[in-house]
């Protein structure tokens, strides 16, 4: 951590840079408590060292280090969530940049479709993946037969699985054998293990929507890369602030 905040941009000036307001704005965020550096409360006229300095806006780190990148991707059915494969099946890696090199956060098992992030921003991939953190996942599961009220009430308050008993979760059907499902775990293959737990194995699984990120426009294979009010509210629903949906897509 920079220990000489002489050296380095105005507070504001990253803060301003990194989308969270005006250099104005940013400055009454800074006058009023708002915002640390390291951990302490900063004060005006504030210099930091983008590199290595962590700065937080209520709370929620603020990816202002430079190269960071974050995509995200609409992954295909049988691509692996993996950087490489040794027996050479396709990866999510091959359909994004190769530079700067990036990973998944988290994993989709290469049958399962949907959205994935990919970036080389540690500190918030960690928190994304980590179930402590609570980031929820939906999903649109096709199924073999039609779950009764019965079913989708077992998926909600919990189901029995070898590894324990599941979070309690958000369940709806769509359609007679279209399930939308809400959870905040990230167990193996969770989703799939639910639905036959419950009689009902798995046809078709598509992720849609990562805490606050849905893009219904992007087509299996593509990718875009996030805004940065995108990626501040990843930051707040990593903080548990809360997952306020951004604009749909």
């Amino acid at each position: 951590m920079s220990d000489q905040p002489e050296a380095g941009e105005r507070l504001q000036k990253v803060l301003a840079r990194a989308g969270i307001g005006s250099r104005r704005v940013s400055e009454e965020m800074i006058a009023g408590g708002r915002v640390t550096v390291n951990g302490q409360v900063a004060v005006l006229g504030r210099r930091v060292d983008i590199s290595v300095d962590r700065v937080e806006v209520d709370g929620v780190a603020v990816g202002v280090a430079p190269g960071l990148v974050h995509y995200l991707l609409n992954k295909p059915r049988g691509v692996l969530s993996t950087a490489a494969d040794t027996h050479g099946r396709p990866t999510v890696v091959e359909l994004v940049p190769d530079e700067p090199r990036v990973f998944p956060v988290g994993r989709l098992d290469a049958d399962t479709e949907g959205l994935l992030i990919l970036t080389n921003d540690g500190d918030l991939a960690q928190r994304l993946s980590h179930p402590s953190h609570g980031v929820e996942k939906e999903y649109l599961a096709e199924v073999e037969g039609r779950p009764s009220p019965w079913d989708v009430r077992r998926l909600r308050e919990g189901v029995v699985l070898e590894d324990g008993i599941t979070a309690p979760a958000r369940v709806s059907l769509l359609g007679p054998e279209l399930l939308r499902i809400v959870i905040h775990e990230g167990r193996n293959r969770q989703v799939r293990r639910m639905c036959e737990a419950v009689g009902h194995p798995v046809v078709r699984l598509v992720r849609s929507r990562i805490g606050p990120l849905s893009d219904r426009r992007l087509r299996p294979g593509q990718w875009r890369e996030l805004e940065l009010s995108e990626v501040r509210a990843l930051e707040q629903a990593a903080a548990g602030h809360g997952e306020s949906r951004l604009p749909a897509r």
